[in-house]
């Protein structure tokens, strides 16, 4: 009962807090309204910590209770309820401690912005809307999440709506999520079509029998029906947690405040997809062409938008393309079934690419809004706070040994070398080679940020100075999990399997098991990482950095004319925005124009609803000649018709 009741206050106050500030505060003010919001998000972050450490220590116990049953319909009854298990607790307090940064840090960074308050609005609901996904318990209640942060995401990524490329980014992300939440859609429609509910204990104990159950796909095609419902879910995962080729809003998301891309790309949107595979653990463990799926897509995903950060100067999308491909990290470890470890990274990635997100932000305010990292340049001797922690989230995300990414992505990558599901070779060449790209194009970031010579124009140095401390307490707070959480919970992880009766594995996949036997401890497995190829591939990455970026600029130059058609790729997105702009977009809107001159224009307005009307017309004329007024005409049309009759009836 106290869990219940402390998951309701965790989950509703923030909605609570959205609420009050969407409805009363221009009333409230700046002031009151910021209060609000981020105290009631740090009760569900209060919250959210007590529930996860009773968990760790043993005095709360799995449950699923039903809040209340919003319908029943042909025996299938839709609720609204809590799945209460120890994921459920690792994401509620990934969520909220995220969230809360993001509000402290908000109270700097938008404090000059028209729309405060509605700024505030969104974010809290946005937290709603995340926590409502990652406590159902049900498909009803998941929906309902999952579209309300695809919703918000629209609102806070259009946040500034004046801005045409924010307009566009918004709309580019809502309309992107759509073609994989109608898989995802449809991947609902057919657990309830082969499993009549949408509860998940349901779902879940039926998950084997459909093993052997045919969905017929196209005349000759078939599958089963738990690949069928496996695909489908994954690809609504492909659209939110942007996955190859459903990555492309999340790049242009960017042009919403720095706050929402923190918010966005760290703990909440972008994971959801992640989240929720890890909850389906019970059926994709059943589907193996669902699982090598999720391998390949991860891969690819992880591999080729790494690349894509080497060239960007924007500072906020190289962070983005690193999102991109840390999410390939974890989505490769789902199709590895090392869901706990895919879990693990998603924790800590969480902590280390918001404090990069914010820690950019803060560049940004220091700079007038300056982006381009071309036009920085030793911002160490300025911006000391925000350099350190900067420092410590390149690090981390590097994966050096003893920081946060350096466990979690060294399980991914022992994971997948263990693997046995088909794609797993390819999957493992990507997931090794991206250690090199990532440090490649951080350290890149970072030394033309922090290092080398100052590229700023005369104002803009003039007035540079650290960031206000409601901006550079929440980077302080984020680096200490950033460097110390991964060393603390992969004992808890690997040694006491802790995330095992929350996730399935069937035992023919072993990745997982042979890390847990493997598994030494934090410290050796921190020693064994100084002698492994992904800290060699790491320090390769930091020092081609440093000597084409710092040591030697011209050298890259050079490289960059020696490698043109490869940079051109690059700098074009391997094409993807231009096909979806030049091919994809005006294909569908034929098709919309012709559905609309052919079926509505012309079929239902012209033919069905303007052609009875005509056609009553017609019929009101002819028949409008027969009445002349003349008796003679009338006598000859019975006598007519009684002549007729009498043939009918001889006949």
């Amino acid at each position: 009962m106290i869990l219940q009741q402390l998951s309701t206050i965790v989950v509703f106050a923030p909605l609570l807090g959205a609420l009050l500030a969407g409805f009363l505060g221009k009333l409230l003010g700046k002031s009151i309204t910021h209060c609000i919001t981020t105290m009631l998000v740090a009760v569900s972050f209060c919250g959210a910590i007590y529930i996860l450490t009773k968990f760790i220590t043993g005095e709360f116990v799995a449950t699923d209770p039903t809040l209340y049953v919003w319908g029943k319909s042909g025996g299938v009854v839709l609720q609204i309820g809590f799945l209460l298990d120890r994921l459920t607790a690792v994401m509620l307090m990934v969520v909220t401690s995220i969230s809360l940064a993001v509000h402290v840090y908000s109270i700097g960074y938008m404090v000059n912005d028209p729309g405060y308050q509605r700024f505030f609005s969104y974010i809290s609901l946005f937290t709603f809307a995340m926590l409502m996904l990652v406590t159902a318990n049900n498909f009803l209640q998941l929906f309902f999440g999952w579209e309300a942060v695809g919703l918000v995401s629209y609102l806070l990524i259009g946040f500034w709506f004046k801005r045409e490329a924010a307009a566009f980014a918004s709309l580019k992300a809502f309309l992107v999520n759509r073609v994989g939440d109608m898989g995802f859609l449809l991947g609902i429609a057919a657990v309830l079509y082969f499993c009549g509910s949408l509860d998940y204990a349901v779902v879940f104990g039926k998950a084997k029998d459909l093993v052997a159950v045919n969905a017929p796909l196209f005349p000759g095609v078939s599958c089963t029906a738990i690949t069928l419902i496996c695909v489908c879910l994954f690809i609504g995962a492909m659209g939110k947690s942007a996955q190859v080729p459903l990555h492309v809003w999340l790049p242009d998301s960017m042009e919403g405040p720095t706050p929402i891309s923190a918010l966005i790309h760290a703990a909440t949107m972008v994971t959801a997809g992640v989240f929720m595979v890890a909850r389906m653990s019970p059926l994709f463990e059943w589907s193996e062409t669902a699982l090598s799926i999720v391998l390949v897509i991860g891969s690819l995903t992880c591999f080729f938008m790494g690349l894509l950060g080497i060239v960007q100067n924007d500072i906020k999308r190289i962070i983005a393309y690193s999102t991109l491909s840390q999410l390939g990290y974890m989505v490769v470890a789902l199709g590895a079934s090392a869901y706990a470890v895919s879990i693990f990274h998603l924790m800590t990635h969480a902590f280390f690419k918001a404090l990069l997100f914010l820690g950019a932000g803060s560049v940004i305010i220091a700079l007038h809004h300056q982006q381009d990292i071309r036009r920085m340049g030793r911002l160490r001797a300025y911006m000391p706070i925000t350099y350190a922690t900067m420092l410590l989230a390149s690090l981390a995300l590097i994966g050096f040994p003893g920081f946060s990414g350096f466990y979690s992505k060294d399980l991914i990558i022992a994971a997948v070398e263990h693997a046995t599901i088909p794609g797993a070779k390819l999957a493992y060449f990507a997931v090794t080679a991206t250690v090199f790209v990532t440090a490649l194009y951080t350290f890149r970031m970072f030394f033309l940020v922090f290092h080398t010579k100052e590229r700023m124009d005369l104002p803009t140095k003039k007035h540079l100075h650290e960031s206000a401390w409601v901006v550079t307490l929440p980077l302080l707070v984020l680096a200490v999990p950033s460097v110390i959480i991964g060393g603390l919970a992969v004992d808890l992880l690997l040694a006491q399997k802790w995330l095992a009766p929350a996730l399935f594995v069937t035992p023919d996949h072993t990745a997982l098991l042979a890390l847990e036997l493997g598994y030494t401890g934090a410290w050796h497995m921190l020693l064994h990482g100084l002698y492994s190829l992904p800290f060699y591939l790491a320090l390769a990455g930091v020092g081609c950095a440093w000597y084409f970026y710092v040591q030697n600029p011209s050298a890259a130059e050079r490289l960059r004319k020696i490698l043109a058609p490869l940079h051109s790729i690059l700098l074009k997105k391997y094409g993807f925005d231009s096909f979806n702009q030049i091919i994809l977009a005006p294909s569908v809107r034929a098709i919309g124009w012709l559905c609309w001159k052919l079926g509505d224009h012309d079929l239902i307005d012209g033919c069905m609803v303007n052609g009875t009307a005509n056609g009553v017309e017609l019929g009101a004329r002819i028949l409008r000649r027969v009445q002349t007024g003349y008796i003679y005409h009338y006598a000859f049309i019975m006598l007519s018709g009684v002549f007729i009759l009498l043939v009918w009836l001889a006949w």
